[in-house]
């Protein structure tokens, strides 16, 4: 039987970060939670407006986490000031390094700076409200992520900070014209968010095969792509996703819209039950391991998504119909797939390409020369293959 995990900490607030442990003192403990399935730390001492950032980030470090009891804004002070001094003490580049080495590199440098500021813990109360000086009201937002409150609930700053800004991104949305002048997609925490508007005008204007009525999105996500082929005319569009948070995201954008009497939402399964005269899918875009929930719009290990779209479709077309794969090459710059690799699992699914469509990121990050993968980055091509079956 499995347990809920948990994390103690001396309850007497005399016991700071400068002082040693005593055994005898009362101790408090709440449920952990961690969205990066990060492990309950074995260690964790309190610390406060008093904490130095050399202290919390040696024990950081070593594996102790910090529960904070100060100051709400003190403590970003403190996760600022601790991520400065990981990146003074990190080099994740070398010049010698092959553009795969780099990648891994960075995801590793990345990894252990998310594990060290993971341990600065604030503590939520069982109606997920924040007591700390100047803290927000953070309930709501806490309510969106993790559902209803169920007693206290010990999690990492940097996540608590993840589901504030998602939150503020689900009310305030993000513009799509493509899906109608004005109109907005609102993501919920843990879904991907439409940002890169270069995939979805792929998709908005690729020509259409013959009398389209019925379309299959396929890891939809927010459903912006199912809103997208509803807009163009499509009269059922069946949007599929394994996630619970992107199943309950895109009904409410298909809402939010006035296309729910169009757009269709299912799961866990990749493809739905039937035939559809186009069938969409836009999996994520490199083949590795994701670390957290958010991750996984952007890694697909070993191409399993990929792979089961390909190999799926046309058992799922109608006669006539098409498949369209929005994919970058990012992989191939970073030398984690080869365009050879994707040309024989298209041929070995029974298809064929009829055309591509490409087209050059605009996100900030291609233009970053400081990204230790922007030689990749600026030559990266987003396209939409046409597929059909041979």
């Amino acid at each position: 039987m499995s347990t809920t995990p948990t994390i103690t900490w001396p309850e007497d607030r005399s016991d700071r970060t400068d002082q040693s442990d005593r055994s005898d003192q009362p101790a408090r403990s709440a449920r952990w939670h961690s969205e990066s399935c990060a492990p309950p730390p074995r260690r964790v001492v309190v610390a406060d407006d008093r904490t130095k950032a050399a202290t919390a980030y040696q024990l950081a470090c070593e594996g102790t986490a910090l529960l904070w009891q100060g100051d709400f804004h003190n403590a970003r002070q403190l996760l600022k000031s601790m991520s400065r001094r990981i990146e003074r003490k990190s080099n994740p580049t070398r010049p010698d390094a092959t553009p795969a080495e780099s990648f891994h590199l960075h995801r590793r440098a990345r990894g252990h700076r998310a594990r060290v500021l993971g341990r600065l813990l604030v503590l939520l109360e069982d109606d997920h409200s924040l007591t700390l000086r100047r803290a927000p009201d953070v309930r709501r937002a806490c309510t969106e992520a993790y559902g209803p409150p169920r007693g206290d609930r010990a999690v990492s700053l940097t996540e608590l900070l993840g589901v504030i800004g998602a939150h503020q991104w689900r009310e305030k949305g993000v513009e799509v014209p493509a899906v109608g002048a004005g109109m907005r997609i609102h993501p919920h925490y843990g879904v991907f968010s439409p940002v890169r508007g270069e995939y979805i005008d792929l998709v908005a204007k690729a020509p259409l095969p013959a009398n389209p009525r019925t379309a299959f999105d396929l890891g939809t996500g927010t459903g912006v792509l199912a809103a997208v082929l509803a807009r163009r005319g499509l009269s059922h569009v069946v949007a599929t996703d394994i996630s619970a948070r992107a199943l309950a995201c895109a009904r409410e954008n298909a809402e939010r819209l006035g296309l729910a009497d169009r757009i269709e939402v299912t799961g866990p399964d990749l493809y739905p039950e039937g035939r559809a005269d186009l069938v969409v899918c836009n999996p994520p875009w490199l083949p590795a391991r994701p670390t957290s929930t958010v991750e996984q719009g952007v890694y697909d290990p070993d191409g399993t998504m990929l792979h089961g779209f390909l190999n799926g479709l046309a058992a799922h077309l109608n006669p006539g119909g098409e498949g369209w794969l929005v994919l970058s090459d990012l992989a191939e710059h970073l030398g984690l797939r080869k365009r050879e690799d994707l040309l024989t699992a298209i041929t070995t699914a029974g298809l064929r390409v009829t055309t591509r469509l490409d087209t050059s990121p605009r996100h900030p990050r291609a233009r970053d020369t400081t990204d230790p993968l922007h030689r990749a980055r600026t030559a990266e091509v987003t396209s939409l293959w046409r597929l059909i079956p041979d």
